[in-house]
């Protein structure tokens, strides 16, 4: 605790009498300041406790001791002590009156306790009071560094709320709580969500304060470059002090340094995964676990699908989208303790193995529909796959993607495109060009106003080959409808016999938008 003036009053070498403001004798004082200005405000800072022997002060003015004491008050002075037996043999009742009616603490000097002995006392406890918070904090950093080896990062967290008489929380790089104390404090950190987002948008290191005066927090982003790798939020009921500014310091660099480690393991880790996923896609599962090890659980055995995911259109974030989506997936995977396999191919394809139907697949979902006015990522995901096909998982992966990026849609599932119909498929600048070639002879007759060949061509496929029935739907006999077939044939040198070209020409109207009834 720093001095106070209560502190400075029991001190029994300095012998101060309390004449006034005895409710406010617990205020810290910052300095001892000796002035005999007669108005001495333009030098102060706050904190202080002004000294002075009465030399240039008017004061027997009742009228102009009030205007004194006011001042020093609005200054932030907290304290002022009159040394008696100067220039006064006793305190001036004008300067008496004015400190009890404006509540200012009034002390009485006596003559034999100079002033330098009141400075010396604040300054030694000043200095007491820092050193003691030095070596609070440096117990403090052996204790969360203890914590942080033998235990993780949730020990740092509950050893650094236990320092700042509060609550703490670590945020992953999404934003999400994966370690908070006390329990209790849980829902408060998880409405910071927002807040942690805002200051994720900001290259670390970077802080914030949120909060009114009795739940005041900190936010203190994590990481050693541009990218923030996650958060830090302690709340409490006033602003840190020296120690606990110490403490969390200290985890600040320690849960930074973890998650720097994390990252190092995880390259391992994908390298790990990289091999892993090539021997799943040679058809070689038996190989694929005992690499693997148990490092990802039962996830090759069971059900999963496969995610490939490339840059969109308009990829122009600061951060690669494709770590973005993977930190998002992963993160997803933790708190709902799943095992992901995620293989960055470069900066251009991401390749994820994730558990069917499970939080990484619904993280993915919700991550593409939020992306998708920005284009930043396109991802193809496979139907339900096991051990044995995750080759032809990894095929339905692309197609998707493929399909994805023609539609112009953040994420396609494999699944979508086989109970869907094929003619979407069709929505492709090259399918368009070879329908309009494919029907501009047609076009070229009709518009001679000679018949209606295209219209013709389209009732006759709609039915299926059946002449009454296309000719009834034109509203022509059935003789007429099979000159204008002839002409068909004619005119595109193709026979309407052979069944590949009845589809092409089938899809071309429908690619054109002439295939509707």
């Amino acid at each position: 605790m720093p001095p106070t003036l209560a502190s400075l009053v029991q001190h029994s070498s300095l012998r101060l009498l309390v004449r006034a403001g005895e409710d406010r004798l617990d205020t810290p004082v910052r300095w001892a300041h000796v002035s005999e200005l007669a108005d001495p405000v333009p030098y102060m800072e706050g904190g202080e406790l002004l000294l002075t022997t009465g030399l240039t002060l008017d004061a027997e003015d009742p009228e102009a001791m009030r205007r004194y004491v006011r001042r020093l008050l609005g200054a932030g002075v907290v304290g002022l002590g009159f040394a008696v037996g100067v220039n006064y043999d006793d305190i001036p009742g004008a300067l008496l009156e004015a400190a009890r009616a404006e509540h200012l603490p009034l002390l009485e000097v006596p003559r034999r306790t100079p002033f330098l002995a009141i400075s010396k006392a604040v300054s030694a406890a000043i200095a007491a009071d820092q050193y003691r918070a030095v070596t609070a904090g440096f117990e403090a950093q052996r204790e969360l560094t203890r914590a942080a080896l033998a235990e993780g990062p949730d020990a740092v967290v509950a050893r650094l709320a236990a320092h700042v008489d509060g609550w703490s929380a670590l945020y992953d790089a999404s934003g999400a709580v994966v370690a908070v104390s006390p329990e209790w404090a849980a829902r408060r950190a998880a409405r910071l969500t927002p807040d942690v987002e805002r200051l994720r948008e900001r290259p670390a290191p970077a802080s914030a304060v949120v909060g009114g005066t009795d739940d005041r927090v900190e936010l203190q982003s994590l990481g050693t470059g541009r990218r923030v790798r996650g958060a830090l939020a302690v709340g409490t009921a006033a602003p840190l002090g020296t120690a606990e500014r110490y403490a969390v310091h200290s985890a600040i660099a320690l849960l930074t340094l973890t998650t720097e480690r994390s990252r190092s393991l995880q390259a391992a880790e994908q390298r790990l995964g990289g091999a892993v996923l090539r021997l799943m896609l040679a058809a070689h599962p038996e190989h694929a676990r005992t690499v693997a090890g148990d490092v990802y659980g039962g996830l090759l055995d069971a059900p999963f699908r496969i995610l490939v995911a490339e840059p969109g259109t308009h990829a122009d974030s600061p951060e690669p989208p494709l770590s973005v989506l993977a930190e998002a997936l992963e993160a997803a995977a933790a708190r709902a303790g799943e095992a992901v396999l995620t293989v960055p191919e470069g900066e251009e394809r991401l390749v994820v193995l994730a558990g069917d139907d499970g939080a990484v697949v619904a993280a993915c979902a919700g991550y593409a529909e939020r992306e998708a006015e920005d284009a930043g990522v396109v991802v193809g995901l496979s139907a339900s796959a096991g051990p044995g096909t995750a080759a032809a998982a990894y095929k339905q992966a692309e197609q998707a993607l493929s399909v994805a990026r023609r539609r112009g849609r953040a994420l396609v599932e494999h699944e979508d495109l086989a109970a869907g119909s094929v003619l979407p498929l069709l929505a492709d600048d090259a399918v368009r060009a070879f329908a309009d070639g494919m029907l501009r002879a047609l076009r070229e007759h009709d518009a001679t106003g000679r018949g209606d060949l295209v219209a013709s061509l389209r009732a006759w496929l709609s039915r299926h080959g059946q002449w009454d029935a296309a000719a009834a739907d034109l509203g022509v006999h059935r003789h007429t409808l099979r000159y204008r077939m002839r002409r068909v044939e004619e005119i595109l040198g193709r026979s309407l016999d052979d069944p590949d070209v009845r589809m092409e020409l089938w899809l071309a109207l429908k690619a054109t938008g002439e295939g509707e009834r």
